[in-house]
């Protein structure tokens, strides 16, 4: 299930190709991102790298409790 698209979209069935845009994970890791960003502290500095890592906890944790 973790490749499922966050908004997915019902096209005809004629046409070419489509873009289901970004995985639900990642939607989530987006989220948990915003979330761990804006109760953060003003003066505090975040490594980037762990930031996205600890998202994609987040995201993942999620993914398994929908399943």
């Amino acid at each position: 299930m973790n490749n499922e698209a966050a908004f997915p979209v019902v096209v005809p069935a004629d046409w070419d190709s489509v873009q289901n845009g970004m995985s639900l994970r990642d939607y989530f890791a987006g989220q948990a991102m915003v979330g761990l960003l804006s109760g953060r502290e003003p003066d505090t500095e975040f490594a980037y790298r762990s930031l996205a890592a600890i998202s994609y906890c987040y995201a993942e944790a999620m993914m398994q409790e929908r399943d």
